[in-house]
């Protein structure tokens, strides 16, 4: 059974929607740095926190609108 390679290994896909996250993610990838002994988020740390907004539908993703924005 092969294996994927690890996500920094991957080519970028040629188009997707870039997710901004809010500082509160931003601060739970902070914490969750944290907790695992390092000083800054890494990519895996934002992919969490990323794909936890995608589930729980309150991911913005870049060029659209807020909700409470007119």
């Amino acid at each position: 059974m092969a294996t994927s390679p690890p996500p920094w290994r991957k080519a970028p896909p040629r188009t997707r929607a870039k997710v901004i996250l809010t500082e509160a993610q931003k601060e739970e990838a902070r914490e969750r740095a944290e907790a695992n002994g390092r000083r800054y988020p890494n990519l895996i740390d934002n992919m969490y926190v990323t794909r936890k907004a995608k589930a729980d539908g309150t991911a913005r993703v870049a060029g659209q609108q807020r909700s409470d924005e007119p």
